[in-house]
């Protein structure tokens, strides 16, 4: 649904983009991070059309990016991290503007799907500007969807909003991809994003890693098991199993480094046992989407 070779973009000498590519399934959920400055906004608008390459070419929708840009806007959503929306309207005609910008045949019929899936139905005939910035934000998405695209780019959908409207719109961020649209989410909320998203990619100008969340983590620090004990356990090398990487004890902790922690763990736990461990609590370590995002971003040179 979004393919991408060779994407550039420089700005005079500074280079926004670098050499990108990737290619993104229908009805995928994938999440783009990176720090400020890192061209997630300017790789969103060259595959929405809205800025042109220096270099590279992308396919969003079937459609070539740099050949018919203004098909590609036909095609595809997008959400900005400022939305723009006119204050001095009100939310219905807000969105009855744009409808009648992409000539749908029956724009009210979709101003009240989605007016009433983001719970701002009921108000739709006051002013925008009387608004909070999370209902501002749900407008802002519905106006993104009025025209039912294939493609939905999202600019930190969720920046600056209050926890309960950002549920609201993560909850329906999830109800989109279970309609096996493709999103493109661009967002700061780690959280959000292992979520969310099927896959991530980590861009610094340069694209630094592709992968599942799951994939990233063990990739960078393969799989560990925690073991809780009752009492402090001397170990020194008495395990003597070959597929055991790494063991540190902390008190009445293990944290374990194994290949195959589902076939392995038995034999861990009846060798532990017989060295006399009184074992508590066993659980995978699961590591935190911000350590692996902190330790790429850290690793990539500026």
């Amino acid at each position: 649904m979004i393919i991408a070779e060779h994407l550039t973009r420089r700005f005079g000498d500074r280079v926004a983009v670098e050499n990108l590519s990737l290619e993104i399934a229908e009805g995928e959920v994938f999440g783009f991070l990176g720090p400020n400055g890192a061209g997630k906004t300017t790789t969103v608008r060259m595959l929405a059309g809205l800025l042109a390459p220096t270099a590279g070419r992308a396919i969003v929708a079937g459609v070539d990016v740099c050949a018919e840009p203004q098909r590609v806007r036909l095609l595809v959503g997008i959400l900005t991290e400022h939305p723009g929306l006119y204050e001095k309207l009100s939310a219905w005609h807000n969105l009855k503007f744009y409808g009648d910008l992409y000539n749908l045949p029956n724009p009210e019929a979709q101003i009240e799907k989605y007016l009433n899936l983001l719970g701002l139905w009921e108000r739709r005939f006051e002013p925008v500007g009387t608004f909070s910035k999370g209902m501002k934000q749900k407008l802002a998405i519905a106006r993104a969807l009025l025209h039912e695209p294939k493609v939905l780019f999202l600019d930190e959908p969720t920046s600056g909003l209050d926890p309960e409207s950002a549920k609201t719109v993560r909850d329906f961020i999830a109800q989109l991809a279970s309609e096996k649209r493709t999103i493109f989410l661009c967002t700061h909320n780690l959280y959000e994003a292992e979520q969310l998203c099927t896959r991530i990619g980590l861009i610094k100008q340069r694209l630094i890693k592709v992968g599942s969340p799951q994939q990233l983590k063990r990739e960078l620090y393969g799989r560990q098991i925690v073991i809780d004990l009752k009492e402090p356990i001397s170990l020194s090398e008495d395990l003597q199993l070959p597929f055991v990487r790494n063991v540190q004890a902390n008190g009445t902790r293990l944290l374990i480094q194994l290949d195959d922690p589902e076939a392995q763990n038995p034999v861990l736990i009846k060798r532990l046992v017989e060295l006399g461990a009184q074992i508590q609590f066993v659980r995978e370590h699961d590591r935190s989407l911000e350590e692996v995002y902190l330790e790429l971003i850290s690793e990539e040179k500026p």
